[in-house]
């Protein structure tokens, strides 16, 4: 199923398109539901998508030689998710992606991508924007994880993600801020006794 006309208009916000301008994007995107669990991207896969996140929760990941995971960033409603190295570069994807809450999403290829930029190419400056915010934040992230203690990268995470923490289980928020378990619950009890 493509992407509704009326959808168009919270996923490239401050853009108006014309009537053919609407019925070429919505060709171009494709509807995807999501079970919590479901694995949306392996790692090692071929990329060819990238995802926009119309509600639930996704989070993509890295597991290391020693088994254990890494949580890199999570997707919420209005985010656009993928493994965007291997999406750019068409090779192997580096980092999984796994819905922890049951989503709606809308995928593009991008082969579709660059139909859409030739033909309207105001949305190849809307993902150029995306894409540099984007960078500023994952620079911004990795500052943090080298500067800040893990209470000031627990308040970050708050910050970034006001709504998600009772939708996402303790692991996962530990596991993206770099730290135990235990250590996000006494960062808790901590906060919550000031």
């Amino acid at each position: 199923m493509s992407i509704k006309k009326t959808t168009l208009s919270i996923l490239f916000k401050d853009l108006t398109f014309t009537d053919e301008e609407q019925d070429l994007i919505a060709s171009k995107f494709e509807l995807r539901k999501l079970k919590k669990g479901e694995i949306l991207l392996h790692a090692n896969d071929v990329v060819y998508h990238q995802y926009y996140v119309c509600n639930g929760c996704l989070r993509t990941y890295s597991v290391d030689k020693m088994g254990k995971e890494h949580t890199l960033q999570f997707a919420i409603k209005d985010w656009w998710i993928s493994d965007y190295t291997a999406f750019f570069t068409s090779t192997q994807a580096i980092v999984s992606i796994e819905c922890i809450q049951e989503a709606t999403i809308y995928k593009v290829s991008r082969e579709n991508m660059e139909v859409l930029f030739d033909k309207i190419p105001k949305l190849e400056s809307f993902f150029r924007r995306k894409m540099e915010k984007s960078f500023a934040n994952f620079q911004k992230r990795i500052l943090g994880s080298l500067s800040m203690s893990a209470q000031e990268r627990y308040n970050a995470f708050l910050n970034k993600y006001p709504d998600i923490e009772q939708s996402v289980k303790n692991y996962h928020i530990a596991s993206y801020l770099g730290i135990t378990t235990e250590s996000l619950s006494r960062i808790r009890k901590k906060i919550s006794k000031s």
